[in-house]
């Protein structure tokens, strides 16, 4: 077996430029959804708003500054190569270098504390990263790593049902949770979906499912569908831009699903908003 060796660094410093990334350049499928939404917007004041958003992104790219004060949580997802292997360091401490050298050297906004409910102090360099890793066959690293602001993060949702529920169920769980969300998480919003796995996994899903381009589609041709039903239906609730009104409450709706238990059907609603920062890199 050839077993592959990547220094600690080049982890640290792939990191580092991931999250630097993801901060001032927003994807082209998030940039081409909101030119495509200014074009149908019904309503001239959420047309006004999605010019200044874009207006806004293609700033920050210009000056490379973040294009959101709320710079995020640091999440990352990881595909491990089952022939790799770290020098000169662990692959965990160095993703959290690259972390904390990105927002202390971009500048960036460290929104994270160090305990949840009591001391709540800040740890002053955005660390520790939330890391997903799935191992996989081969001699390389592929990182997705994004920003995960709160505004939204705050209205997202999770909801234990039982098969008896139904594809309705399932819909009406979704919708029910971007309407209590309104105009909270900055519309126009991104609604990443996860269902089945068990309690955890539906929410792992619903997350990766945010950092999944909104200009796919899920491989199954039934969920694909529900993606676009979903995704009129949220539009037609009329929160609009900035929840100022309008006919783009959300410019993409996307759903992952894996295998789950015969007396389950978790379902996860993941909600972010229109600054759906994520980059990916191989190592």
């Amino acid at each position: 077996m050839n077993i592959r060796q990547i220094k600690a660094e080049t982890v640290t410093q792939t990191v580092k430029q991931l999250f630097l990334d993801c901060n001032y350049f927003i994807g082209k499928d998030i940039m081409t959804a909101l030119e495509k939404a200014r074009e149908n917007e019904k309503s001239k004041v959420g047309k006004s708003v999605l010019t200044q958003i874009i207006e806004n992104d293609k700033l920050a790219a210009k000056e490379e500054v973040p294009l959101c004060q709320d710079t995020g949580m640091a999440i990352l997802f990881v595909e491990y190569g089952d022939k790799v292997v770290i020098e000169d360091g662990s692959f965990e401490d160095a993703v959290n270098e690259g972390v904390r050298q990105a927002y202390k050297d971009g500048y960036l906004r460290k929104s994270v504390v160090n305990d949840p409910v009591f001391d709540r102090l800040n740890t002053k360099d955005n660390t520790p990263a939330i890391i997903h890793t799935r191992i996989v066959k081969g001699d390389k690293i592929k990182i997705t790593a994004g920003g995960k602001g709160f505004g939204s993060e705050n209205m997202s949702a999770i909801k234990m049902l039982t098969p008896s529920y139904g594809i309705e169920g399932v819909k009406k769980f979704i919708l029910d949770t971007v309407r209590t969300a309104g105009p909270n998480p900055c519309p126009p919003i991104v609604v990443g979906i996860g269902i089945g796995g068990t309690f955890e996994r539906s929410a792992q899903l619903a997350k990766k499912a945010t950092f999944r381009a909104i200009d796919t589609h899920n491989e199954d041709e039934r969920y694909a569908k529900l993606e676009d039903e979903l995704l009129e239906s949220i539009n037609k609730m009329g929160f609009g831009p900035a929840g100022l009104g309008g006919t783009t409450t959300a410019i993409g709706v996307n759903i992952e699903t894996s295998p789950t238990h015969i007396a389950g059907m978790p379902v996860a609603v993941n909600i972010c908003c229109h600054a759906a920062r994520h980059a990916s890199a191989e190592i």
